[in-house]
């Protein structure tokens, strides 16, 4: 009777359990008949003498038996190796499938070609960068972001944080003086900041700027003044700052 497929076999072939070798005195190096996944995966005599693992041998490449010091050249096959566990194969996933999993570690380079989205909170190092616009260079991410900002606005000589990034507080002291304190220091006060000002009630404010003498890991103080030099509450400061956070 016809039937669809490949042709039935015969008879069953069953792989050896032993694979035996000659040492000559100087070789150290032997390629078994079947990939192991460790050195644990097969038992090793030389001249009767049980091998430990990784210490007398070691299997690299799935195959390549490799002893710490040659065998001996005693006469006929004095080295048996008795396989325990094999490497059958390995399982590759369609690569037109999706894939899904709780976690995930990589050992090597990761390569995207789509949309890479995270719904979780996702942690870079120090050392992520970004290639530049023109594609020439590249650029660190964490050093190029802006540490802290903040939007002040005054009323009444009332100060008040309308929005913010990294700050615990401000505190509004004399005309014109308010101070920043940050929630994560940096990690000295050697760090770039600005600031910007809208005028309050109609003067012209021509200067908002922050003291570098007080500039501290943890804060820094904001000054703005109208143009004869009288220090005067903005309608709306703006900082923002950049540098190296502890």
């Amino acid at each position: 009777m016809s039937y669809i497929g490949n042709t039935a076999g015969n008879r069953f072939v069953a792989p050896k359990s032993a694979t035996q070798f000659s040492g000559d005195g100087s070789t150290t190096a032997f390629t078994l008949e079947h990939a192991v996944g460790s050195d644990e995966d097969i038992l090793v005599s030389v001249d009767g003498v049980i091998q430990e693992p990784s210490v007398a041998y070691a299997v690299s490449s799935g195959t390549t038996l490799t002893f710490t010091a040659a065998p001996s050249s005693n006469s006929g096959n004095n080295i048996f190796v008795y396989y325990l566990f094999r490497t059958v194969g390995t399982v590759s996933h369609p690569s037109n499938n999706a894939l899904t999993a709780t976690s995930g570690t990589f050992s090597s380079n990761a390569t995207v070609g789509g949309t890479f989205s995270v719904t979780g909170v996702h942690t870079i190092g120090t050392n992520a960068v970004a290639t530049s616009e023109g594609g020439a260079t590249t650029t660190n991410i964490v050093q190029g972001l802006a540490k802290t900002f903040a939007v002040v606005t005054n009323s009444g000589g009332t100060s008040t944080l309308q929005d913010s990034f990294n700050l615990t507080s401000i505190t509004d002291g004399a005309a014109g003086i308010t101070t920043f304190t940050f929630a994560n220091d940096f990690s000295s006060a050697n760090y770039a900041f600005s600031f910007g000002l809208e005028s309050h009630a109609g003067a012209t404010l021509i200067a908002a700027f922050g003291e570098s003498a007080s500039a501290a890991a943890g804060s820094i103080i904001g000054r703005s003044a109208i143009a004869d030099g009288t220090a005067t509450d903005g309608a709306h400061i703006t900082l923002s700052a950049h540098g190296d956070l502890a």
